[in-house]
């Protein structure tokens, strides 16, 4: 599929539209020049040391420019994720060797104060009458496209995931990788140049790259941008700009299905949607309500395994998987039991049939971690690539997720470690020791659960807690825990380590009271056996009643 710079340099003199964006347009030849400016500034501009830029923007126009021109200079983009806060904010930038950070004016609070490293004297704000980036930009016009020779395995993307240290991990990926991926969707879709692409995901995610700017640009079709997504938003884009295909990761469809829903909601032009991790019941309903096909998937931002959705396949099930994908034992390196179930569809062998989702065949398809020997050695142990994701296989060979490594989450898309939060809650002086894991959301994903132990002569108090979160400058702000465990004492190992794999199993439903929030954002309130009731009816509502029995 060659790579990301042949896919720019391939849309030079195109007068079709490559952006839409907030009422205006630009074609794909407006779209190559203003990269062809951008990767000459880069070029100019380079120190020695590696040729990274972090890219801390919402979904612009700028945004795109920045990855083609990345792309024809050779150099690496690295997306940088706006929820972060503070000194982890300052570490994702510092630790990837970013020489440039390109900004707008609605995030320069954010990098107020903090040490940026080599990037530190370089800020580029794209808006603002003030940051005179317009003028830089304007000296670099007409500039022929750079002469710089870019391969299938030159570096283009250092892309931010989870990791069970604390710190997110940065996943390499190569130009050849990204449009080899995207190549093959675009083709499977299939897209042309008369689709209409909504890219609302956020730019900065693997999800956004793979299957939304990349394929679009693979295709020559049209991008409709949006700065961040809005439920409400989606069917008038839809319909004011013709658009055929979007892309997801998380909610997305389950926030839209929860707009009102009205009698010429299959009136639109929109075709297909691709993404991951949608309820399947969602996706029924997102189909017939809108009238379109929905294709999700598994898959990692590593590249290192793929399972995908069959017609036929079991309710609740993620799909098949090619030769070489496994259910194993991390301990002992083993196949696990194949999945067993009652009458009722549960799963009565949790102990024995989950395992790490594990291809024999996927090693050479990871490219590795920056400056991360460590967890590099963790993904890949004796040729096999270890996803860090459980699940279980039924005797038919489907495969079902069984949620994730117990030291990180995925909250509405995103990932992050639970290494960070445990240390901000230490913060609060009651607080003697946390635990932070995953427990399941009704809809899709996770919900941060806290548990706490308190100092002997303390008790909670849920009005405190709520607002010592809100004084945290470096709490993500998809971080708080919508459910908080206080207990005298955590279930520990003999190493004193914290089970969390009990406390997972727990959840709510435990000895200890619970303070949760029913919508994020509520006060915190005491959880009542109704509520705890409520809640599975709503699992159950969802479809999604046995991420209960193997969480």
């Amino acid at each position: 599929m060659g790579t990301i710079a042949e896919l720019v340099r391939a849309r030079e003199g195109d007068p079709r539209t490559a952006y839409a964006f907030e009422g205006e347009s630009s074609t794909y030849d407006e779209y190559v020049q203003a990269c062809a400016a951008r990767g000459r500034y880069l070029l100019e501009t380079r120190r020695p040391g590696p040729f990274h830029v972090g890219v801390l923007l919402d979904n612009t126009p700028e945004f795109a420019m920045w990855l083609g021109a990345a792309a024809v200079a050779g150099a690496v983009v690295v997306g940088v994720n706006p929820t972060r806060r503070g000194p982890e904010l300052a570490r994702d930038i510092g630790f990837t060797d970013c020489q440039w950070v390109v900004t707008e004016a609605s995030y320069e609070p954010l990098l107020t104060g903090l040490d940026l490293g080599s990037a530190d004297d370089r800020r580029l704000v794209v808006d603002g009458e003030h940051s005179g980036y317009g003028d830089l930009m304007r000296h670099y016009a007409g500039e022929a496209l750079p002469d710089v020779d870019v391969d299938d395995s030159t570096l283009f993307l250092l892309l931010f995931t989870s990791g069970t240290s604390g710190a997110p991990k940065a996943c390499l990926c190569s130009q050849g990788r990204l449009a080899r991926m995207s190549g093959v969707l675009a083709e499977m879709l299939p897209l042309t140049v008369d689709d209409v692409c909504y890219q609302a995901m956020p730019l900065f995610h693997s999800n956004a790259l793979i299957t939304g700017w990349t394929p679009c640009l693979a295709a020559g079709a049209t991008g409709v941008l949006r700065r961040k997504f809005s439920a409400s938003g989606f069917l008038p884009d839809v319909r004011a700009n013709g658009v055929t295909y979007f892309n997801y990761v998380g909610k997305p469809l389950s926030y839209i299905l929860a707009t009102p829903e009205q009698p010429d909601d299959a009136d639109n032009t929109l075709r297909v949607a691709f993404g991951n991790e949608a309820a399947d019941l969602d996706i029924a309903r997102f189909e017939q309500r809108f009238g379109c096909k929905v294709i999700d998937g598994y898959g990692s931002t590593e590249g290192g395994a793929h399972i995908s959705r069959t017609p036929d396949m079991p309710a609740g099930a993620l799909g098949m998987a090619g030769d070489g994908v496994v259910i194993l034992d991390s301990e002992t390196g083993e196949e696990c039991p194949r999945a067993e179930f009652d009458d009722e569809g549960r799963l009565v062998n949790p102990d024995e049939a989950i395992g790490e989702i594990v291809n024999k065949q996927g090693a050479a398809m990871f490219e590795g971690y920056y400056k991360n020997d460590e967890a590099n050695a963790a993904r890949v142990r004796d040729g096999l690539y270890w996803t860090g994701d459980l699940g279980y296989r039924d005797d038919a060979g489907y495969f079902y997720f069984a949620g994730r490594d117990f030291e990180w989450l995925r909250v509405d898309g995103e990932n992050f470690a639970a290494a960070p939060v445990e240390r901000i809650l230490a913060r609060h002086p009651d607080v003697v020791l946390a635990a932070v894991y995953a427990v399941p959301d009704p809809l899709v994903g996770d919900r941060v659960m806290a548990g706490l132990q308190l100092r002997p002569d303390a008790t909670f108090d849920p009005h405190g807690f709520a607002a010592f979160l809100a004084e945290q400058p470096d709490l993500g702000t998809k971080w708080s825990p919508r459910f908080v465990r206080i207990t005298e004492a955590l279930p520990m190992t003999e190493t004193s380590k914290v089970l969390k794999r009990v406390l997972r199993r727990e959840r709510w439903e435990c000895a200890d009271p619970v303070w949760w929030q029913p919508e994020k954002g509520d006060p915190y309130r005491r959880l009542e056996p109704g509520d705890a009731d409520l809640l599975s009816e709503e699992f159950a509502a969802r479809g999604r009643g046995t991420v209960l029995d193997t969480a």
